[in-house]
């Protein structure tokens, strides 16, 4: 069965930058809820509503662990020619909370990968964010596509999914549409092998990303997930996911901004004095 289909849809039924972009949140403001992977402990249960979820029986899943590093939990993702993911139901509206901010670290690229093709479309680390929306709007290609993917797992497709991967084969903030459904797409947020081996803070505005990528406005935020995945050039890869966190609109700038200016986003290598960007326990 088609691997970028399943791997990044049923997971979560699972304008370009500018100078004048408008400031992330900032980092003291309130989240809407996503469990936080530092409230466990690590070798624990996941916390809130994570879980695991794989795509088929016959594939092989990615493993995942809640890891200690440098005294922070963090989830350590292990792929062998596997795909799958941990995913966690929320209800977030983006027009309220618009900023999604994360970190993540991949200590390699998966060899041979590019983003832009369909036989070698893996990623060593992917935040997946499900839309709601109204499916009168999809074509009829799309609404095929998700009737054969319910008959072939039994789950429920989202409406949309935007994808923020750490990849290669484009430059850094190009979008490309998934070549199985234009319900999919994805945004290189990280490109190359620039920031390998780092920890990176990433912050986006989530909604203007949504508008740019889909041009629509976007629906009613139902899940979130990670995947690392190498099913489809059967290499080995790991990496690390720290805390995601969606942040409101009027922590901007502190002074109430809404969403009528430019998106914005940011990207930072992690504090060594807070232990965000030394390698995991035992690495």
């Amino acid at each position: 069965m088609q691997r970028e289909l399943v791997g990044s849809l049923v997971i979560l039924g699972a304008a370009l930058l500018s100078s004048c972009a408008q400031a992330p949140p900032a980092p003291q403001a309130p989240a809407a809820e996503v469990a936080p992977f530092s409230a466990a402990r690590p070798g624990a249960a996941y916390p809130g509503g994570w879980h695991a979820l794989g795509f088929s029986k016959f594939r092989k899943e990615t493993h995942y662990a809640l890891v200690d590093d440098c005294g922070r939990t963090v989830v350590e993702a292990r792929a062998d020619g596997s795909s799958s993911g941990l995913v966690e139901g929320v209800d977030i509206d983006p027009s309220k909370y618009p900023w999604i901010t994360w970190r993540w670290k991949v200590p390699q690229l998966v060899p041979g990968a590019d983003n832009t093709r369909r036989e070698t479309e893996d990623a060593p680390a992917r935040i997946d964010v499900s839309f709601d929306g109204d499916w009168k709007k999809l074509t009829f290609g799309d609404r095929l596509w998700s009737s054969q993917v319910k008959a072939w797992t039994g789950m429920d497709l989202p409406y949309a999914t935007l994808e923020y991967v750490w990849g290669d084969g484009a430059p850094r903030d190009t979008v490309i549409i998934n070549t199985w459904t234009a319900r999919i797409r994805m945004i290189l947020v990280e490109s190359g092998p620039e920031n390998v081996g780092k920890w990176m803070t990433e912050t986006r505005n989530v909604y203007e990303d949504y508008r740019r990528a889909f041009d629509e406005e976007p629906g009613k935020i139902t899940t979130i997930g990670i995947i690392t995945d190498t099913d489809a050039t059967g290499q080995k890869v790991e990496a690390y996911y720290g805390d995601i966190a969606f942040l409101p609109a009027e922590s901007a700038n502190g002074k109430g901004a809404g969403l009528a200016s430019a998106p914005g986003t940011t990207r930072s290598p992690g504090d060594p004095a807070e232990g965000l960007d030394c390698p995991a326990q035992g690495k």
